[in-house]
């Protein structure tokens, strides 16, 4: 009845685990694919508060579809933070997997932050973007402090 029992937890950790697995070849697949997804969350957000601090001429058209592609990207690093990719060519700390529930905590806070700012983006309003990207960009900086290793 034992090997039974520990046979039916080890298929049901084999399966929580798999797809998530499965998604990369290698851990490192993970990280430069999360690395990837992050630069270009930088990349699209850095756009918009350009925008909104007046470095950048302000073009709705543009703010809003740079907003469109943040929406939809800041959904994809998290899965890629698989168990043992906190080691290799990475600045994600051990936390992360210590702190699941607080990190995937703070990805959700970005996440409805990013609702927000694609909703302001499509205001046309640039002061509702500026208070908006001040929203995302505290939010990731709140999660970057607690768990991203400093350059």
């Amino acid at each position: 009845m034992k090997r039974l029992m520990l046979a039916a937890v080890a298929v049901a950790a084999l399966a929580i685990a798999v797809p998530a697995l499965a998604q990369f070849a290698k851990v490192e697949d993970a990280i430069r694919y999360r690395q990837s997804v992050m630069f270009m969350q930088g990349t699209h957000l850095g756009r918009l508060a350009r925008m909104a601090t007046g470095r950048l001429p302000y073009d709705a058209k543009v703010a809003a579809e740079n907003a469109d592609i943040l929406l939809v990207i800041t959904k994809l690093p998290f899965p890629a933070f698989v168990d043992g990719s906190d080691k290799g060519d990475t600045r994600a700390k051990p936390e992360i997997w210590k702190e699941k529930d607080k990190f995937m905590a703070g990805a959700n806070k970005m996440q409805e932050e990013v609702v927000k700012l694609n909703a302001a983006a499509k205001s046309g309003s640039v002061d509702q973007l500026k208070s908006a990207v001040g929203a995302v960009d505290k939010a990731c900086k709140a999660c970057h402090d607690d768990y991203q290793k400093p350059l």
